[in-house]
């Protein structure tokens, strides 16, 4: 992997869960790099959706949780032990019972043997404070719930119900060496997507669950869950009133001044792949993101195509989905150049998802939002893990991006 341009220096990366991970681990391995990864927490899927109604000012931990794995390795027994904590799922008919015994396990040493002594007994802390609560307030589901999660809550509750202060201490308990960041200063939303025939995906998990081919046409964040009964009476409502209203519900969301800093002293910025509708547009939703990332020092701020489609990317292609990341950080012409280069998939078989490779996109006036008439540069390399079909190899994708900020660097030296 050749990334001479990318010592030294600091990249931030828009990813979600698992979508960006290949990249991250990647960028771990260039020496000196300084990593942000900058996520949201609007998950409400299976044991993350449980926590948030047991705890319904708290925002979703999932994938916080997951971007804990990137510097962990299996062979490394106490890397091990940790990956085995955030990713120990209890049973699918879980009681009580099976959490403390499992607390009770770790708290012995007689769980993952191989913990760090001071993650253990973080881990443990944590995670009495939650059954401290339940024993207070019963309610929880624990079926599969991730302990990984679980340990997320009791950090939040123990922290002042804090959420980034419950980031900030699960990523130096799980040694992590990536700045993990909320892209929010923490306050809780609910997202709600809204199809172009007027349907309401009701939430997240809506969202990235199998759908029709009518696409997406709006994302809103609200300050509550959307109820069947609320979401009937919007779609009884003609589509520009349903669209008032669930913008008058919209929450009241800060960009967290980690993020901020984060982005101002980027010198790579990379809207990494992943599910755009849950995972990276509604980031980009959050008060301030657009201008610090207008004002950021960075020499390249690069969109990196998926190689395969997710669900909710019905009826949208590349273009498409460039158009709508400016669109939410209100540059749908990109004159403040947020997008400089898209990056896409074309294999040594063929052209990629977009054939102009190494182009500038000459684009069309056009619907402002369909990502024409950009003036970023497209750019093609075989991007995809010959192990995994349809996933972003890392060190090729590193690679490319290195490339990108070398050629953009020389240019503007010259």
């Amino acid at each position: 992997m050749t990334t001479p341009h990318l010592g030294r220096a600091s990249v931030v990366l828009f990813s979600g869960g698992r979508g960006g991970a290949g990249i991250a681990r990647s960028l771990l391995r260039v020496p000196d790099v300084d990593l942000s990864v900058v996520i949201n927490g609007y998950d409400n899927g299976q044991s993350t959706g449980a926590l948030r109604r047991y705890l319904p000012e708290m925002l979703g931990p999932s994938d916080f949780r997951k971007n804990l794995l990137l510097h962990l390795h299996g062979d490394d027994p106490r890397h091990a032990a940790l990956k085995g904590v955030l990713d120990h799922r209890l049973p699918v008919r879980a009681t009580r019972r099976d959490l403390d015994d499992l607390v009770d396990g770790l708290a012995r040493g007689k769980v993952y043997g191989m913990l760090p002594p001071r993650a253990r007994a973080a881990v443990v802390r944590d995670l009495s404070v939650l059954t401290g609560a339940l024993d207070a307030r019963p309610g929880l589901e624990l079926g599969d719930c991730a302990l990984g999660n679980l340990v997320f809550a009791g950090a939040y509750l123990r922290l002042g119900r804090d959420f980034n202060a419950a980031v900030r201490s699960c990523a130096e308990v799980f040694e992590s060496p990536v700045r993990l960041v909320n892209v929010t200063g923490g306050e809780n939303a609910f997202l709600v997507a809204l199809k172009k025939d007027g349907r309401i995906l009701a939430d997240e998990a809506d969202i990235v669950a199998p759908q029709d081919a009518v696409a997406i046409s709006d994302l809103f964040l609200l300050d509550r869950p959307l109820t069947p009964q609320r979401r009937a009476v919007l779609e009884a409502l003609p589509d520009e009133h349903r669209r008032r209203a669930l913008a008058r519900g919209g929450a009241e969301i800060s960009l967290n001044p980690e993020a901020r800093d984060a982005i101002m002293h980027a010198d790579l910025i990379v809207y990494g792949p992943g599910t755009p509708h849950s995972s990276l547009l509604p980031s980009y939703l959050t008060p301030g993101v657009a201008d610090a990332i207008a004002a950021a020092r960075a020499v390249a701020k690069v969109f990196v195509v998926n190689i395969k489609d997710d669900h909710d990317v019905q009826g949208l292609d590349a273009r498409a989905l460039v158009g709508r990341t400016l669109h939410y950080l209100g540059d749908p012409r990109n004159e403040r150049r947020t997008v400089t280069h898209v990056l896409c998939h074309g294999g040594p078989a063929g052209a990629g998802p977009v054939a102009t490779a190494d182009s500038e996109d000459p684009g069309d006036p056009g619907d402002p939002g369909d990502g024409s008439g950009t003036g970023a540069r497209w750019v093609t390399a075989d991007l995809e893990d010959p192990r995994r079909p349809g996933a972003h190899s890392g060190d090729r994708t590193v690679a490319a991006l290195a490339r990108i900020v070398g050629e953009t660097s020389l240019l503007g030296a010259g």
